[in-house]
């Protein structure tokens, strides 16, 4: 304790160089990367900006497909005479056609449904004998509410086509629901990983307060204040949260560009709708700033929690 204090004493003069606040900066260890903080810090943020991009992504991936599919529409005639069954077609085509609300109709050919429907049914979806419904895609010049819908089939069916309407949205109603539930547990993975991030934080800052207890005390003898104390152990702080979410970012890019690479190959349809925009990748950039500084007000509520303990 001797030691300690002639020591302290030699660098009383500390305070007046550091200007007119003061800061007794050269009292504690200087942080080295060998320490365990900078490394979790950077597994925490490589976890969050991994998980922030998923949200993301799925985000982009549900507003692109309501987008395509919110104004289109199938219709399905079943009819097990194919004569009849040709005849609605034509005759739904034609009254669909004649729509104002209608964009374009495109009746789907017969090999095109035994080629949707032959993983499940093998060369039977090939034969006659398994009746097949006729099916006719739609696009319309706005969202199909249920009333539309239901004004459409009446349509139909006053011309003697006896169809049913499906709104193309609801088929993937439970993919949405399915999407929506990836991102909300992406959401909770990333507030799980905060509190992870901020425990770490007050748990290194409380430690290293306790191992200079006794350097604080004899600071504070020295005219040391609250405030000079605290601000040497953010900058301990401040130099492991650079660091590790530097490197913690990089690590969850690295991983965000693998991904991608292994995804472009099945480039379009809804995956080329979870692609990034500029806003995305600056809510990423954000991740890294928002962990920094997360890690900077816990280490300064940690250490004035602690010095007003001690008082």
């Amino acid at each position: 304790m001797t030691g300690l204090s002639s020591k302290l004493v030699r660098k009383r003069a500390i305070p007046e160089r550091a200007g007119n606040e003061g800061s007794p900066a050269g009292l504690l260890a200087p942080t080295r990367l060998g320490g365990p903080m900078p490394w979790v810090i950077a597994i925490l943020i490589a976890l969050v900006v991994i998980a922030a991009s998923g949200a993301l992504a799925l985000g982009n991936l549900t507003e692109r497909a309501r987008a395509d599919l919110a104004d289109a529409v199938t219709v399905q005639i079943v009819e097990a005479d194919p004569a009849r069954k040709a005849a609605m077609v034509q005759t739904a085509a034609q009254v669909l056609r004649k729509d104002p609300w209608v964009t374009s109709v495109r009746v789907v050919p017969e090999r095109e449904l035994e080629e949707l429907l032959e993983p499940w049914l093998g060369e039977a979806a090939a034969q006659s004998e398994v009746p097949m419904p006729a099916l006719i895609d739609v696009e319309l010049s706005g969202r199909a509410s249920a009333e539309d819908i239901s004004a459409l089939e009446t349509r139909l069916e006053a011309a003697g086509a006896q169809a049913r309407i499906d709104a193309q949205s609801e088929w993937l109603r439970p993919v949405y629901d399915a999407l929506a539930a990836l991102q909300y547990l992406a959401l909770a993975l990333i507030v799980l990983v905060a509190l992870a991030t901020a425990a770490a934080v007050w748990l290194a800052a409380r430690n290293a307060f306790v191992n200079h207890r006794e350097v604080v005390e004899i600071v504070h003898l020295l005219g040391g204040t609250d405030r000079q104390v605290t601000r040497i152990f953010e900058r301990s702080v401040l130099r492991d949260a650079i660091f590790g979410a530097t490197f913690g970012a990089a690590l969850g890019l690295a991983a965000i560009i693998m991904l991608g690479a292994q995804f472009s190959a099945l480039d379009g349809g809804l995956i080329a709708g979870a692609r990034f925009g500029i806003g995305d990748w600056v809510a990423i950039a954000l991740v890294p700033a928002a962990g920094i500084m997360l890690a900077l007000v816990t280490a300064r509520i940690t250490i004035s929690g602690a010095l007003r303990a001690m008082l």
